[in-house]
C-alpha cells in the first residue's frame, strides 16, 4: 500500500473469521466493528495477551509496513511470526499525502539495527550513495545501547508529516526520557503526524487531547488517562508501595503443612 493521509477508522472484516480461532477468538476483534482514529495521537492500553501488539502489528502491516519494523521500503524476514489479521482489517485514510512513516517493535528493533548495517556495507563495484544510517543519527544502532538507539531513531529519523506506529516504546527508555519523548511527539504533531501507540507507561500515556484505547476481556473501549487500569494500577502503588509490596509478598509465603 502506497503512502496517503492519516488513518481515520479501522474496520475489522468479520467474514470467514474463526471466532475461535487466533487472532479472531480476541476479545477486541469479536466485540467490535470500527475503531475511530484521533487523528493526531492514539494509546493502546491493557494487560499482557489483551491483543495490543497484535492489533498494532495488524495496522501495520495493513498500511505497508515490514512486520519486524522500519520504514515502507524495508522488507527482510527474521522471523515470519505475524498474524494474518492484517487480512481482515479495511483502513479508512483522509486525501493529504503523508511524507514519512515508520513502525517500531521494541522486541524486533535488533533486526531492523542489523538489516541497516546489511544495507550500508560497500559492495565492490556498488554505486556510492548516502548509507541509511545517516537517517539515524550517522553511527551503528548496535554501536549504542538499547536506550540511545531508540532515541537515535525518534530524534534523527521522524521528521513530522507522517505515520508512526510504535509499539511499547518505553521498553528501552528511561522515566526521564520517556518525558523527553512527549516534548519530541507533540513538536511532531505540531508538524502533521500521527501516532498509534501501544505502551504499558503511564508517562507516554499522558500526552495530552489523545484518544485512549483500553483492551480488556470485553473487547476495546475508548476511556480516558485517569480511568485506564494503567494508570490506578500506579496510582495504587505510589499512594502506598512498601504496603503493597508487603501486602503481595505476604500472599506468597510458604504454607504450613
Amino acid at each position: 500500500m502506497s503512502a496517503k493521509g492519516t488513518i481515520t477508522n479501522i474496520t475489522f472484516i468479520k467474514d470467514n473469521a474463526r471466532a475461535d480461532q487466533y487472532p479472531y477468538d480476541l476479545p477486541f476483534f469479536k466485540n467490535t466493528d470500527t475503531l475511530r482514529i484521533h487523528p493526531h495521537v492514539n494509546f493502546m492500553v491493557g494487560d499482557n495477551g489483551s491483543g495490543k501488539s497484535t492489533l498494532l502489528e495488524a495496522i501495520a502491516v495493513a498500511c505497508g509496513f515490514n512486520p519486524e519494523g522500519g520504514t515502507r521500503n524495508f522488507n527482510f524476514t527474521t522471523r515470519a511470526s505475524h498474524s494474518p489479521l492484517h487480512e481482515k482489517l479495511r483502513i479508512t485514510r483522509d486525501t493529504e499525502q503523508l511524507n514519512d512513516g515508520y513502525f517500531l517493535r521494541a522486541e524486533s528493533f535488533f533486526n531492523v539495527a542489523s538489516k541497516i548495517d546489511y544495507l550500508d556495507i560497500d559492495e565492490p563495484g556498488a554505486a556510492a550513495g548516502p548509507k541509511v544510517i545517516a537517517s539515524y543519527g550517522g553511527k551503528s544502532l548496535h554501536e549504542r545501547s538499547h536506550g540511545e538507539s531508540f532515541w537515535a531513531l525518534f530524534t534523527n529519523r521522524f521528521s513530522g508529516k507522517g505515520l508512526y506506529i510504535l509499539d511499547e516504546p518505553e521498553a528501552a527508555l528511561s522515566p526521564a526520557r520517556q518525558l523527553e519523548m512527549l516534548g519530541l511527539m507533540h513538536a511532531l504533531v505540531l508538524k502533521g503526524a500521527q501516532f498509534i501507540i501501544a505502551t504499558h507507561s503511564p508517562i507516554i500515556v499522558s500526552y495530552p487531547h489523545a484518544r485512549v484505547f483500553e483492551m480488556d476481556a470485553e473487547g476495546i473501549h475508548v476511556t480516558t488517562y485517569n480511568r485506564t487500569q494503567l494508570f490506578r494500577t500506579y496510582q495504587h502503588f505510589f499512594a502506598d508501595p512498601s504496603g503493597l509490596v508487603d501486602d503481595i509478598l505476604s500472599q506468597h509465603l510458604p504454607q504450613d503443612r
